[in-house]
Formats: structure tokens, C-alpha cells, sequence
């Protein structure tokens, strides 16, 4: 299934060094893969170099003889070729998951453990044999291996947005690509929350670079951890201490990162996706085996086992897990402890001595696709968004992930080949200036790139966006155009699409609304703020985008709105509440304690939303909303339970308006099919006809025609994300709210 990257009849000296696992995806120049058993060093310029970073790889199950380098008496060596084939394996599995099957496969866990093992066994001898770790050469040679294929992708993937992403996304895109240039995508990633999605066209084609900028922090850290370390030892004149303190340090550093990591679960699982501090243990574990691997003693039999054992679950991890929601946690030992099992397995053993897992995973085009595995992890993401984007689908498909897989595999090989190998070691030509000229032409790419998106940001954030003022409703009607009938003259959108991401609900532009890690219960007042009657407007950011059309009413007519809200989290009892398949745990809490609060706070009225849309078409009442409403009735506290909005998506792909209008749609083009969105009759009716203190209320007819919900509608724009309302539509849905909540509340 894997050999579809291997170049038909081409064999070739293999060059030092396995390719690329992660952020390098391959250990640095200079490392050896040997597992407790030292290294073979050849003199350049004073500097010790590996065998197996200079001149010719030894085959797959050959040690080097004397005579091919300088080699300490006292130790042997084995180049670990089953450990570029399980890079190969790993970056296939990353690769046929993500275009097929829409999982977490746990490679990237795997190669997490070789990262941390390949780069401090490197930092170690190098330390051993020279009394330095020589920090500033190892950070030039980590980047010559690491910068020229990413810049080489980040630039093809900067052109393709220009000419095939709607405008409406080059900021974020440039955004995206500082974020992988400077190795900080995944705490980008974090901040924004973007959940870890299986591929679809409106995800990035620059996220899966978090695991990159993941390990290039862990290499910083770890080589100035390391460098301190040794000075530290050298000062006390403890040479011999430098493994044992080495252990010690990084050992604490796991724990500590495995148990912030168990939490971070169970707290906020799409920030601890991401997050370099709950990724740590994993880089640690492989760091760990690195530091004792001298002291270890593996029996015949017991290698057996552990390579049988870790290679059955590396091939079926994904299946075992939903890394999505689950990784780095507790269930990502499942991967780490496979790789570590695979790397004991032959550790210290030449290939043909290893159990036949290991001697499988060196095999030739195992190996070879290893060498592609840098090169094809970061160009294989971004070709699938690009096709899925061009398509409009949300899969490949059997057909078009051949095609995409084809299409990475020849793009990996000519990066490898034409790219990488030239600057690292100048192969291709005998030509003395092409390794300048090339590392000229990836620096000033580069420089390019940090130009352009630095610009772009410095732009955004001297001249954000901002929220509309108050429209005139005779120009722009809005909801009024769907519900009275109101006349719609000509006149340019408003928002327009640069301006619609700032034209949010009040309580989310004023920190009223708690977000995915607040727990706490955040409150604040709209409307008329000295008036005796209030409504709370209760829930998730679906209630929130009604604030607007309800502070115009409140003004209007002389009530108080209190809001407690928070991102992601309807209000609900369920003991475990999900949120885009995510479990939300504080949610349950938050909840809870909102309504022990409202029983204490008594408003006259509760509004919030009544349904939700479900997974594909249509919308439902969930059965938590029901308990909800039964807990509210304890405390006798009425339920004005609103019919939640639509959701723009199609086949099941979220969108946002703006973007379909980019790419020169219209309203209705780019709105939903009524049946699409939403069932024919509200789901909230017939259950809410068992409860006296509920009132459904349903504006669908403000918000869509019978055939389409479109995404402007009275010269305003409907939604500023996939399913949020404007707060310049929700104002402009004010009269028709008023004229649906007047016999209920018998105020006006």
C-alpha cells in the first residue's frame, strides 16, 4: 500500500541521516540511531560527525566495519534501519487516515517518541565526546533540515490561497503562516480552538504544521536544557553525572507533563490538543529511552514480544483510538509505548539480529519512504484541502485520494531530492556554488514570506475591522424584508464581508460571555439597566446572538437584560456535554450553577434556545433541553425557548458566508435549503406543550424564505461566521421579536 512513494527502479548511494519524522522527522545531522551502543565519528573542521552523516548509509542490516570511521572500542554500533521504516509506516498511516478515514492515526504520536529520542541521544554523545553540545552548529543544522521543505510548501501553499481561497481568508492564511515560519502554529491553533477536524474544505491547509512547531520548541528547549545541564556537571567536575541528572530533570518533566496532560482532557481537550506543555511526555518518553538505553539489557524473548506487540499496534492505533478527542492524554501511551517498544526491540542489534518486526521495517522501500516522510507529511495536507476546496466535497474519495497521495508522493521526492539532500550535504551536482545559490533562494523565499505575512498582520491590527453603527431601517430592512413585507431599495450590504467578523453580539465585544477554559459565571446587563422587569438570556453563544434584537426592545419598552453565558455550552444537565463531538465537562458545572443562580436571582423571564441542529439535516429538541426545562420549573421560572438558528453547512461542511460571497456568490447561492437546515415544524412545540412554563418561539420566517434561508436579506448580511447572526440582523429582527413576545409577556 506504501510503495506507491517509492521512484520506480531508482537506487542510489543513500545519503547520512534518515529523513525528516516530525518538525524534522529525522534525527539531526550529526545523531546516531544507535539504541545504548554509542557512535561511530568521523573529524571535519575538529567537529564530531556521525558515520551515518557523512558519505554513504551501510545497508540495511550491515554494521560499519573499522576503518570506515574512528569508532570508540568500547561500544558497537547498528544504524537503526527499522527505525527510518517505522517513520515510513507511521507518516503512511498519517497520511491514508487523514485522506480516507477522517481519524487520528497516532503517528504523529510515534513520531513525537522518536523526535525526543533521535535529538537527545544526539545532544548526549555529543556532549560525551566533546564536553559541548556545540549550540550554536546543532540549531544551523536543525535548520538546514527543517527550513528549506517548509518554506518550500509554505510558499506554494501562500500562492494557492491567492488563486484558489476566497480573499476573505488571506489574512487568516497569513496569519497561519507567520504562526508555521516561526514554529508557534499549534498555540495559534489553540487560542483560536480549532478543533483538530478530519479534512474538509473549510479547514486549513496549514494546521496539521502544529506538530512541527511542537517539536521545534521541544528542540530549543531541550538543546538549552542539555547545554545548561552539561555546564552544570563540568562545573562540579561530574562528567560521569551528566545521564543520571539528565534523567532525573527530564523524568520529573514527564510526569509533571503527563499529568497536566490527564487533566487537560478532561478540562478543554481542543486547547490540549495542541498545547507544547501536554505534548511534552510524549517528546520526554523517547528523551528518557535516550538517556538509559546504555543501562539497558533487553532478553531475546522479551524483544520478540515487544516488537510483535508495537508494531500490531502502530498499524492498528487508529483504530483502537479517537486520538481526536483523547490525545495527548492517557490513551496516547498506546502509540508512545509502541514506538518505545519498537525501539527497544532492536536496540543495540545489527538488522539481521533484530525480530523479524524490525527486520520488515528495514527493508528497502520501507526505508526509502522513511527518507520521504518530512517531505511528504507537509505536502500532503495541504493538497487535500486544496482538492477538497476545489471540489466541494467533504471527502476524496477512492479515486481522488490516489490522486492526492500520488500527487504528495511526487512532490516529497522532488523536495527530498531537489530541496533538502542539495543544502544538506550538496548532492545532485558537483557544481561548488549550487548549495549557496540554493540556500540563497530558500533564505530569500523565506524572508519573503515573514515580509508578506508580518505585513498583513501589522495591517490587520493597525485598521481591524469594526462593528456597524445602527443601519437605517428604510435602506436596510433586514429581517422586516422576510416578516412585514418591508419594502428593500438598492444599496450596498452592510456588513460587508471585512467588516462582518467584528460585528458580533454585545456580550462577546464586551468579555461578557465565558469561554471554552472560564468556569466561572460571568454576568452583565443590557436594556434599561434601572427597569424592575428582566429577562436573562441564558446558554451558549446561540442565545448570545439574540442580545442585540432584544436590547432594542428593552429600551424600547423598560426592561433589564442579565446574561449568563458561556462559548459552546447550551444550557444542559447531561452528565457529559459534548460540543462538535468534544466533551465540554465544565459545561455540566457551569450549567449547574447558572441555574441554582437564577433560582436565587428570580427573573421573570428565561430565554434561551429551544433546539439544535442535528449532525446532517433538520433540527431537533434534545432530550437535556426537557430536563432543563423541568429543573428551571422547580425554581417556577418561565422558559421563553427560542428556535436555534441555521447552521450553514453543506453535505455536513460548515461555511461562512463571507467566503461563499468572496468567491462571487450571492444571498441565495450561498444560503441553505430550507429543508436542509431545519425540520418542517419547530421540534420544541410538542414537548414544550407538556411543560406550562415554556414558550416556544419561532422566527424562522424572519429568517428564511420557503425555499432558501439566504445569507442577506434586506441589504444586511445574515451571518459574520457558519452560523452566528450579525448583530446588525439580529437588531433588525427586533420589530418581529417584539410582535412574537408582546402576548407572552403582556408588557407592551
Amino acid at each position: 500500500m506504501f510503495t506507491v512513494c517509492l521512484p520506480g527502479g531508482h537506487q542510489r548511494p543513500r545519503r547520512a541521516g534518515p529523513a525528516p519524522v516530525d518538525a524534522s522527522m529525522r534525527p539531526p545531522e550529526g545523531a546516531s540511531q544507535a539504541v545504548g551502543s554509542g557512535e561511530v565519528e568521523d573529524r571535519r573542521g575538529g567537529s564530531a560527525i556521525t558515520a551515518g552523516a557523512v558519505g554513504r548509509r551501510p545497508a540495511p542490516g550491515r554494521t560499519i566495519e573499522p576503518g570506515e570511521g574512528r569508532r570508540r572500542p568500547e561500544r558497537k554500533h547498528a544504524y537503526r534501519h527499522d527505525l527510518d521504516g517505522l517513520r515510513g509506516v507511521a507518516i503512511a498511516l498519517v497520511v491514508v487516515f487523514h485522506i480516507w478515514l477522517g481519524r487520528v492515526s497516532g503517528g504523529v504520536d510515534v513520531f513525537l517518541v522518536l523526535s525526543g529520542f533521535f535529538f537527545t541521544g544526539s545532544l548526549l554523545r555529543r556532549a560525551e565526546s566533546t564536553g559541548t553540545v556545540a549550540f550554536g552548529a546543532t540549531a544551523r543544522r536543525l535548520g538546514r533540515r527543517l527550513l528549506p521543505g517548509l518554506v518550500l510548501v509554505l510558499a506554494v501553499v501562500a500562492i494557492g490561497t491567492v488563486l484558489i481561497r476566497p480573499y476573505t481568508q488571506w489574512t487568516e492564511s497569513a496569519a497561519q503562516t507567520l504562526a508555521s515560519l516561526l514554529y508557534y502554529q499549534n498555540w495559534y491553533l489553540a487560542l483560536s480552538w480549532s478543533d483538530y477536524l478530519a479534512a474538509d474544505p473549510s479547514v486549513s491547509p496549514l494546521q496539521h504544521l502544529w506538530s512541527m512547531s511542537v517539536q521545534g520548541q521541544f528542540y530549543l528547549v531541550a538543546l538549552a536544557g542539555i547545554a545548561l545541564l552539561v555546564a552544570v556537571v563540568r562545573k562540579f567536575g561530574l562528567a560521569s553525572a551528566l545521564r543520571p541528572t539528565v534523567a532525573v530533570v527530564f523524568g520529573g518533566l514527564a510526569v509533571a507533563s503527563f499529568v497536566y496532560a490527564a487533566r487537560g482532557a478532561e478540562l478543554h481537550q481542543g486547547w490540549n490538543y495542541y498545547d507544547s506543555l501536554a505534548r511534552g511526555w510524549e517528546l520526554l518518553a523517547g528523551a528518557l529511552l535516550a538517556v538509559l538505553a546504555p543501562k539497558l539489557a533487553v532478553p531475546r524473548a522479551l524483544r520478540v514480544v515487544l516488537a510483535v506487540a508495537g508494531a500490531l499496534v502502530v498499524l492498528g492505533c487508529g483504530w483502537l483510538t479517537n486520538g481526536a478527542n483523547e490525545f495527548p492524554g492517557p490513551a496516547a501511551l498506546i502509540p508512545v509505548g509502541a514506538a518505545v517498544a519498537l525501539i527497544l526491540s532492536g536496540a543495540g542489534l545489527p538488522t539481521a539480529a533484530q525480530p523479524l518486526p524490525n527486520r520488515l521495517l528495514a527493508a528497502a522501500p520501507m526505508v526509502r519512504l522513511g527518507e520521504l516522510a518530512y517531505a511528504l507529511y507537509l505536502w500532503h495536507w495541504p493538497i487535500l484541502i486544496f482538492v477538497l476546496a476545489e471540489r466541494g466535497t467533504p471527502t476524496a474519495g477512492i479515486e481522488g485520494g490516489l490522486a492526492v497521495l500520488a500527487a504528495s508522493c511526487t512532490l516529497a521526492y522532488l523536495t527530498h531530492r531537489f530541496v533538502e539532500e542539495p543544502l544538506r550535504t550538496g548532492a545532485v551536482t558537483r557544481r561548488a556554488d549550487y548549495r549557496r545559490r540554493a540556500g540563497r533562494t530558500v533564505a530569500v523565499v523565506g524572508a519573503t514570506l515573514l515580509a508578506v505575512a508580518v505585513g498583513a498582520q501589522v495591517v490587520t491590527r493597525m485598521l481591524p475591522p469594526q462593528p456597524v453603527a445602527h443601519l437605517d431601517p428604510t435602506r436596510y430592512p433586514g429581517a422586516e424584508a422576510l416578516a412585514a413585507g418591508a419594502a428593500v431599495p438598492r444599496a450596498k450590504m452592510r456588513p460587508t464581508v471585512f467588516e462582518a467578523p467584528a460585528d458580533a453580539a454585545y456580550p462577546s465585544r464586551d468579555k461578557c460571555i465565558a469561554d471554552w477554559d472560564t468556569r466561572d459565571v460571568i454576568t452583565c446587563t443590557y436594556g434599561d439597566a434601572d427597569a424592575e422587569r428582566t429577562i436573562a438570556v441564558v446558554g451558549s453563544s446561540h442565545a448570545e446572538h439574540w442580545v442585540p434584537a432584544l436590547d432594542v426592545l428593552a429600551r424600547e419598552h423598560g426592561f433589564r437584560i442579565t446574561v449568563y453565558l458561556k462559548m459552546g455550552c447550551p444550557l444542559t444537565v447531561a452528565a457529559e456535554p459534548m460540543y462538535k463531538g468534544e466533551p465540554i465537562p465544565d459545561c455540566r458545572d457551569w450549567s449547574a450553577e447558572v441555574i441554582d443562580r437564577l433560582g436565587v436571582d428570580r427573573p421573570q423571564w428565561v430565554f434561551t434556545t429551544g433546539t439544535r441542529p442535528r449532525d446532517r439535516t433538520g433540527d431537533e429538541t434534545p432530550t437535556d433541553y426537557l430536563e432543563v426545562w423541568s429543573r428551571l420549573a422547580e425554581h417556577g421560572l418561565n422558559v421563553l425557548a427560542v428556535r436555534d438558528t441555521p447552521w450553514l453547512r453543506r453535505d455536513g461542511i460548515r461555511y461562512r458566508a463571507i467566503d461563499c460571497l468572496a468567491q462571487s456568490g450571492d444571498g441565495v447561492s450561498c444560503g441553505m435549503r430550507r429543508t436542509d437546515a431545519l425540520d418542517e415544524v419547530n421540534p420544541a412545540a410538542e414537548p414544550a406543550a407538556s411543560f406550562p412554563n415554556v414558550f416556544p418561539i419561532d422566527l424562522t420566517d424572519a429568517l428564511c424564505t420557503p425555499e432558501v434561508c439566504p445569507v442577506i436579506e434586506g441589504n444586511i448580511l445574515v451571518y459574520h461566521d457558519e452560523h452566528h447572526l450579525t448583530a446588525s440582523y439580529s437588531r433588525s429582527l427586533a420589530p418581529e421579536l417584539g410582535r412574537r413576545l408582546a402576548p407572552i409577556l403582556g408588557w407592551w
